[in-house]
């Protein structure tokens, strides 16, 4: 039944909530600092207010990485997860929760045993998902970043990936979407390797098969700020944090519109989310067409 396009909807897309990096960051001490995490949890229970309002209702959810801070095998880490949990359940029952794993969850380097772990916690590292005729890929961006301890997953993941695409071509889908936690870019396609983005010649490779595939956008988080840019016609758009701000941006969700011929988004901070909802010419976008 979701093979077939009905016409216009919306998305909610946030990211990093990483319960614990605000004290952490505030005290400058990432590594053990994230003992405290009530200004987090107060930032994602207004999220779901938010969301919970909203009318017509989102899709889904989907949650870009980073859901807490304590890195595998850390102190707090279980309590994080667990006040994460406690707030996500109070979202409507009638949106669906996707949830994408950043390098907190699963660890710069990640091994099996932390992907597992990830997994029994917070469903699969990837997987794919049709609404209304769109394909949506949830891929596990950490295997690109480094996956020098677990070189079979990642291999796995990229004959998944090309299955995947295969399918997406055969149904001939209205628009392919991706979600990941870190960006392939932040701004331009060929810019320099550093913690926030890919590597370059595994972003040059990626790029190209999504580009060939006909995917639209990728949607990830992970640099605690709003960017974004294009090659040849893939959007990489990049959004701030729920949680902790490393830049200008304010605490946010991004609402994400998609046509029959085009993807349209804007990032709301959550009071402007909260107290107006999405403005009249996004609604009217999903409105006109069904």
């Amino acid at each position: 039944d979701e093979y077939q396009w009905k016409g216009p909807f919306y998305f909610i897309q946030g990211a990093d909530p990483q319960f614990g990096l605000m004290k952490a960051w505030a005290v400058g001490d990432t590594t053990n600092g994230d003992d405290e995490w009530g200004e987090e949890i107060k930032l994602a229970e207004q999220a779901v207010q938010a969301i919970n309002k909203l009318n017509p209702k989102p899709k889904f959810f989907v949650l870009c990485g980073d859901l807490i801070h304590g890195m595998p095998g850390t102190q707090w880490r279980k309590d994080q997860e667990q006040d994460l949990k406690n707030v996500l359940k109070n979202t409507d029952q009638d949106i669906p929760l996707v949830f994408v794993s950043g390098n907190h969850d699963i660890g710069n380097t990640p091994t099996r045993e932390t992907i597992d772990n990830y997994c029994k916690n917070w469903g699969d590292d990837y997987f794919s998902f049709w609404v209304g005729g769109v394909f949506f890929l949830v891929l596990n961006s950490q295997l690109y970043f480094d996956s020098s301890k677990c070189p079979e997953l990642k291999q796995a993941q990229d004959v998944w990936l090309n299955e995947q695409l295969a399918v997406a071509e055969k149904h001939k889908c209205k628009h392919i979407i991706v979600f990941q936690h870190i960006p392939l870019f932040l701004r331009k396609p060929d810019e320099d390797h550093d913690y926030f983005n890919l590597e370059k010649s595994v972003r040059q490779e990626i790029m190209e098969k999504f580009h060939k595939a006909g995917i639209k956008a990728v949607f990830s988080g992970h640099y605690h700020r709003n960017a974004g840019g294009s090659y040849k016609g893939l959007e990489m758009v990049v959004s701030s944090a729920i949680g902790c701000q490393l830049g200008e941006d304010t605490h946010g969700l991004r609402v994400v519109a998609v046509t029959d011929e085009k993807i349209v988004h804007r990032y709301y901070s959550l009071n402007e989310l909260n107290s107006q909802g999405i403005e009249k010419e996004l609604l009217d976008m999903l409105a006109t067409q069904n």
